[in-house]
């Protein structure tokens, strides 16, 4: 098979499988306005590829809008401008906001849990003066999944990331259309479209519970190749009966 093909072959069932989750769990309906939060980074640049594009279908009959938050005390990097001109290809209005994230010392929150929460503030801020009653974030399977073992261990609790999630009293839903889309099928769609790297990483980000735990799934893989699915399909399939 050559690579055009192989290409081809990849990104319908890369398509697909997003349009399943969205069906799977009624993620977009008719008429929703829908902001995507783009960090620059692979996964919500598919994202926001396929939502635009899947969008283009009079059949679809739903909206998107893109936001980027920079954050200015945190030593990472994006190219806003190539951000700006992915957008502007996709015929998707871009919303940019700059913040500040300010770990306060004593706090005993991680530099990462302050940068996300205002991230986030930020989003849904921009969502209300877009109008849009919905936020897709890029969220894939592995990241629910290493959010499931790190609530378990960490927490004492067992909870993930849902691929819906109505927010402030049902007017607001969070959606992740990409969770049945592993990390590495990103990496290959990215590798495809040729998707520009960030300038500069963040510096806390091999330095967190989220990366020691996707180390400790590649090591069970060694026990069953199917860990990461099963892992997945547990969240379904809890048989409450033999808990405590």
């Amino acid at each position: 098979m050559d690579n055009k093909k192989r290409e081809k072959l990849f990104m319908r069932e890369f398509f697909r499988k997003t349009g399943k989750a969205i069906y799977d769990y009624n993620l977009i309906e008719p008429g929703d306005r829908i902001l995507i939060g783009v960090s620059g980074g692979k996964d919500s640049l598919a994202l926001l590829e396929v939502l635009a594009l899947r969008a283009r279908d009079p059949k679809q009959n739903y909206s998107v809008v893109a936001a980027h938050i920079a954050v200015e005390n945190v030593a990472y990097e994006v190219d806003a401008e190539y951000i700006a001109a992915f957008c502007d290809r996709l015929g998707v209005p871009l919303v940019l906001r700059t913040i500040c994230a300010t770990v306060r010392e004593n706090s005993g929150k991680p530099a990462c849990f302050v940068c996300s929460w205002n991230r986030r503030k930020m989003l849904f801020e921009i969502a209300k003066e877009q109008k849009c009653n919905k936020l897709a974030l890029g969220h894939h399977r592995d990241d629910a999944i290493e959010s499931l073992l790190m609530s378990m261990m960490f927490n004492g609790t067992i909870a993930s990331m849902p691929p819906r999630l109505a927010m402030f009293d049902n007017t607001f839903t969070l959606i992740r259309p990409l969770i049945y889309i592993t990390n590495n099928e990103t990496v290959q769609y990215a590798a495809f479209r040729n998707f520009k790297q960030q300038k500069k990483a963040c510096p806390y980000e091999q330095a967190t519970n989220r990366h020691s735990i996707a180390s400790i799934i590649d090591e069970m893989e060694a026990l069953s190749p199917h860990v990461r699915g099963n892992l997945f399909a547990a969240m379904k399939n809890i048989q409450e009966e033999y808990l405590p």
